[in-house]
């Protein structure tokens, strides 16, 4: 299967619209309500380039846009610990299903995320080299017997994290890794989504690094997108979800030939 072609974004402005719409995002969600001009000043554009920003933010059902300002009706960028009791039987099950398709003496990259937390748990006992960026997956495994960890560094995300940026890219070009495991903000026929556009371009550097990308999601992820797109499911070799799976979802992974795995 033809990976990854085509997931590097090329010059300056793809970057500057992203991250453009995660300042506004985050301005709204922490106010509650900001004005049109408001926001044209704290990022430094056009009254109608907000304008677009917040009808593309309105279609994703992040924020309502309303007579001369928008304002926030998605689900909260909430921190880790928030996140990780969301779902949590259904991150346990995809776990241990995950963990079951890794074999002794793999070298595993491990993304951050509270998914990805509950795999390290289950992969506490084989022995492993596991890359990662996750603080809390480099503090449930430090010390941890047949374990080696490579930690990659960067700029580490407050409400996650898990280091970002250029640091990481550059550390994650010198690595390679049999299979990736990673969590995502959302999923839809146009692919894998995530909130920050920061976290999307490291996660772009570890698909290109890696033989076989798993990815790992509860079904409450299907059917929804975030703020930034990160790769089309083509990109994808196994998707491991709980059984709360639509027949109609199930169907779409596997017309992308995607091996599907739903965990009990």
């Amino acid at each position: 299967m033809e990976k990854h072609g085509g997931l590097r974004i090329h010059g300056e402005q793809p970057m500057l619209l992203d991250q453009r719409r995660d300042r506004i995002l985050e301005t709204i969600e922490s106010k509650g309500f900001v004005s049109l001009q408001s926001l044209a000043d704290t990022v430094g554009v056009s009254d109608s380039t907000v304008r677009r920003d917040l009808e593309y933010l309105e279609n994703i059902g992040q924020v309502r846009r309303t007579r001369g300002g928008a304002a926030y009706v998605g689900e909260s960028l909430a921190g880790f610990d928030d996140r990780r009791n969301r779902a949590l039987s259904e991150k346990q099950k995809i776990a241990r299903a995950t963990a079951e398709l890794i074999d002794n003496g793999e070298t595993i990259l491990l993304d951050g995320g509270t998914t990805t937390l509950e795999v390290a748990r289950n992969l506490v006992g084989k022995s492993l080299q596991i890359v990662t960026n996750s603080l809390p997956i480099l503090n449930l495994l430090v010390g941890v017997s047949n374990i080696e960890l490579i930690s990659l560094g960067g700029y580490l995300y407050p409400k996650t994290g898990v280091a970002l940026g250029e640091l990481t890219i550059a550390a994650l070009q010198k690595v390679h890794a049999r299979r990736l495991i990673m969590g995502v903000g959302g999923v839809t026929e146009a692919g894998l989504f995530n909130s920050n556009s920061l976290l999307v371009e490291t996660e772009r550097q570890m698909l290109d690094v890696v033989d076989e990308v798993i990815v790992v999601a509860d079904s409450g992820k299907l059917g929804h997108s975030e703020l930034t797109h990160l790769c089309p499911l083509t990109s994808v070799d196994r998707f491991v979800v709980d059984d709360g799976i639509s027949e109609g979802w199930q169907q779409t992974l596997r017309n992308h030939d995607i091996d599907l795995i739903v965990a009990k």
